[in-house]
């Protein structure tokens, strides 16, 4: 098909796609994968079209998203799609314009003839958005009004998924657009089972964090720590020596790896105490195998020697693990802010007393006064 050429099918006048593809081409750009722009000739509705098959193009995305490349730009544009074949009376599922989650919306229903409503929430995904407000009623209200939703389907039911719960108040939106609002399963994986009988069940509803959850969050993190580790360990070695150097690194390892991968065996009930738990039991066989090895010395400097390791790692992967709160469902934005203010002027009083501790041993040590 030529380019500005326009292509009638089934009643729907087919343009040139919204990142400038000719109809049928794929597209990975901001519009969404795999979609192009469509106008109903009935209703006047701008509707995107998009289809429940992932490409290899939106598993490559997918990679780069998990290895934090562009974090914050991986979205499809807001608005209406169509998914399949949809009539006036097919259902209505909303998501966010993050990339991951409108991919795991589609690709869970590949049989489905239905309409996606994506909202505007800045490249987040919605249980993130819905606590910032950006996946909430008023966002809904505005692009079911922006997209003519009214004029699209003659049912009135708006499936949104749980997690979107907190920033949708299901009797706002009633009252101010007219649409009931379903909340759906907290996974999309689960939606085929979920349309058959419009029930979720209580394993629906429960929010699972599993070991390969958990897993998937370490690349994003890992991808961002190389040149601070690099630089930490460089200055920590001038100070007290190749030990420190690994030191750094294994305690910063302890909060991005093992923390996650631990997390649910590790005891007490908040992140900062569980991280200083396993960032302690990483800081012991330093500890030990320093109060051993510096026979030379006297007794106060092997125990002040050992103790550094036990005041600077466990603070620091304690600190690692609260950026983890935001993706489990083991605590809330009240119960971060009440980890911060509790426990993060403790992490910084006990790095302090290490890195001190750390250069006075040293100028003891070089001065000869061990």
């Amino acid at each position: 098909m030529m380019e500005g050429v326009s292509l009638v099918i089934n009643d729907t006048e087919k343009v040139k796609g919204c990142c400038g593809e000719n109809v049928g081409e794929s597209s990975t750009c901001a519009c969404g994968p795999g979609t192009v722009q469509d106008t109903n000739s009935d209703t006047g509705t701008a509707i995107k079209t998009t289809t429940g098959k992932l490409t290899y193009g939106n598993r490559f995305d997918h990679l780069l998203i998990r290895l934090g490349y562009k974090r914050n730009k991986h979205r499809v544009e807001p608005g209406l799609y169509a998914l399949g074949t949809p009539t006036q009376d097919s259902p209505v599922f909303i998501s966010a314009n993050y990339t991951l989650s409108f991919d795991a919306l589609r690709s869970s229903l590949p049989e489905t003839d239905a309409y996606i409503l994506v909202l505007d929430t800045k490249g987040i995904n919605v249980w993130c958005a819905a606590g910032k407000g950006t996946f909430g009623t008023g966002e809904l209200v505005h692009r079911i009004e922006a997209t003519g939703l009214k004029n699209v389907v003659t049912h009135r039911i708006l499936i949104v998924p749980q997690l979107g719960a907190t920033g949708v108040s299901a009797h706002e939106v009633r009252k101010l657009s007219g649409f009931r609002v379903e909340y759906g399963p907290v996974r999309a994986s689960d939606l085929p089972e979920y349309m058959e009988t419009r029930k979720a069940t209580p394993e629906m509803r429960r929010v699972r964090f599993t070991l390969r959850d958990r897993i998937t969050l370490i690349p994003v993190e890992l991808v961002f720590i190389p040149l601070p580790v690099l630089v930490a360990a460089v200055i920590l070695s001038l100070i007290g020596g190749y030990m420190a150097a690994a030191a750094t690194v294994t305690a910063i390892l302890t909060g991005i790896i093992l923390f996650p991968i631990l997390l649910p065996w590790i005891p007490t009930t908040d992140f900062s105490t569980k991280g200083f738990i396993i960032g302690a039991l990483s800081a012991l066989p330093f500890a030990l195998w320093t109060f051993e090895t510096i026979q030379d010395a006297s007794l106060w400097m092997r125990y002040g020697s050992a103790l550094i390791y036990m005041l600077v790692m466990p603070p620091v992967t304690a600190f690692l693990a609260l950026n983890f709160t935001g993706s489990t469902t083991f605590t809330s934005v009240t119960g971060v802010r009440k980890e911060i203010y509790a426990h993060v002027p403790t992490m910084a009083r006990m790095l302090a007393a290490g890195i001190i501790l750390m250069i006075v041993l040293a100028i003891i040590r070089y001065s000869g006064g061990m």
